[in-house]
């Protein structure tokens, strides 16, 4: 535009100084073209300065978003988000959660009955059941040692996905008083690890067994004498549904022509397992596999050093049956396995009469039913078995040969995270010597989750 306005100034310009064109226009022509030079020279001055008022204008705005961007460079960072669960501790999310459950339960034993302070009060241990006593009247027992409680964080350093849990409950670890005043517990490590990418480090369930496919019980366990059952510091890796891990060692032995357990405490070598699991839209299943070490040396006269392999394998799956019913089945074989089967219901070797290791066979599994009422109703109902192979030249009469039991519940949720259910469960215990005792038990409990 200030361009043309120049270039028409110049032409007009260019008439005025033409004699031929001076001479030819009369004065009211002239005076036309000088008033129009005019209103073209004052267009131009409007447009030098408005656009020296733009040039002026933006040269402040870029001042202020320069000193806008210095002001928020200099500010601190702003505070990541609160998490929807948990609280903000630094960089990590810190979780705080568990359950209380309380437990009133009725044990008939045929066999004798448990004193004062023994596991099988609190829980279902099949190694535990008594044989070849006295048939005793009902027992009952109030407790509340499966509360639970746990912290967890989770959160990034270095570019990394760094997270840990701790885990507490009062089950395994009787008080120093008695049920007479105070019904103390003592609390008790579950669970202690740290995760950073795909690596953990630290006492977890071991990788041998599948925690997904464990029954809805009222029991601590459920189904003890048919599931692999551990928790122990380990050194795990896991790739999407294959993970592998390095897990504390120990061998249980059965001494010769004994009934009895040495634990030996003598590995050099770790414990070796591996898992594989498939999810799909029917379910999950998974294969696990361990190989390990079973050692037990001893000093001084008769010194024993003996050393041999264990091995075994499970296989796990929840099957879902219909719209919300499952399935869950269990299945483990192998030598050597006994401390990570039932409870250590059988030991992994027994000594033969030279001191020499031999690995004691099993095999075991359960078999869960979960059908769902209403969403405030469900039930279980779970078999659940162990056979032990032993040598029968090797081994006391007393030693377990073969436990089972089978449970059923009815569990009410009146609200969320709330559970109230009752169950009735049957177990027997067998020895070599076919001697067996049985124990029958109500168990009702009050659970509520946080």
């Amino acid at each position: 535009m200030i361009r043309r306005t120049l270039m028409g100034a110049s032409a007009a310009l260019a008439l005025l100084t033409s004699p031929a064109i001076a001479f030819a226009q009369d004065a009211r022509t002239l005076e036309a073209r000088i008033a129009l030079l005019e209103a073209q020279l004052a267009e131009l001055r409007s447009e030098i300065v408005a656009s020296r008022t733009q040039q002026v204008a933006q040269q402040e705005a870029v001042s202020r978003d320069i000193i806008r961007i210095e002001q928020v460079a200099a500010a601190p960072p702003a505070p990541p988000p609160a998490p929807a669960d948990g609280f903000r501790i630094g960089n990590n999310t810190v979780k705080f959660g568990g359950f209380v459950k309380a437990d009133f339960m009725t044990s008939s034993y045929d066999g004798g009955d448990p004193a004062n302070g023994d596991l099988l009060r609190d829980f279902y241990l099949p190694g535990a059941i008594p044989v070849g006593g006295a048939d005793e009247s009902t027992a009952t027992d109030f407790n509340a040692r499966q509360t639970r409680f746990w912290l967890a964080t989770d959160g990034m350093l270095g570019g990394r996905k760094v997270a840990t849990r701790v885990e507490m409950d009062f089950q395994v670890l009787p008080g120093t008083g008695d049920q007479r005043t105070t019904s103390p517990s003592t609390l008790s490590l579950r669970r202690a690890f740290i995760t950073v990418d795909n690596w953990l480090f630290g006492q977890e369930w071991t990788n041998f067994q599948n925690l997904s496919v464990l029954p809805d019980t009222a029991d601590y366990i459920g189904p003890s004498e048919g599931t692999v059952f551990a928790r122990q510091v380990q050194a795990r890796y896991t790739r999407g549904p294959f993970s592998i891990s390095i897990e504390n060692p120990e061998t249980t032995v059965t001494p010769n022509l004994a009934a009895t357990r040495i634990i030996a405490d003598d590995n050099s070598l770790p414990d070796v397992t591996a898992r594989y699991v498939l999810t799909r839209p029917w379910g999950e299943a998974s294969l696990a596999g361990i190989v390990r070490q079973l050692a037990y040396e001893t000093t001084g006269a008769g010194a024993i050093d003996s050393s041999t392999l264990g091995w075994g394998l499970s296989a796990a799956a929840k099957v879902k049956v219909g719209e919300k019913d499952d399935l869950r089945v269990m299945l483990s074989g192998g030598e050597g396995i006994g401390r990570y089967v039932g409870l250590n219901f059988a030991n992994d070797a027994v000594l033969d009469a030279s001191g020499e290791l031999e690995a004691i066979g099993l095999i075991a599994g359960f078999a869960s039913y979960r059908h769902i009422w209403t969403p405030q109703w469900r039930s279980n109902l779970t078999w659940s078995f162990q056979d032990v192979d032993n040598d029968r030249s090797l081994i006391g009469l007393a030693t377990n040969k073969s436990a089972s039991s089978l449970r059923g519940n009815l569990i009410w949720t009146p609200l969320p995270a709330l559970d109230v259910g009752a169950e009735l469960m049957f177990g027997e215990r067998e020895l070599e010597s076919g001697a067996s005792g049985e124990l029958t038990r109500l168990q009702i409990f009050v659970k509520y989750g946080f």
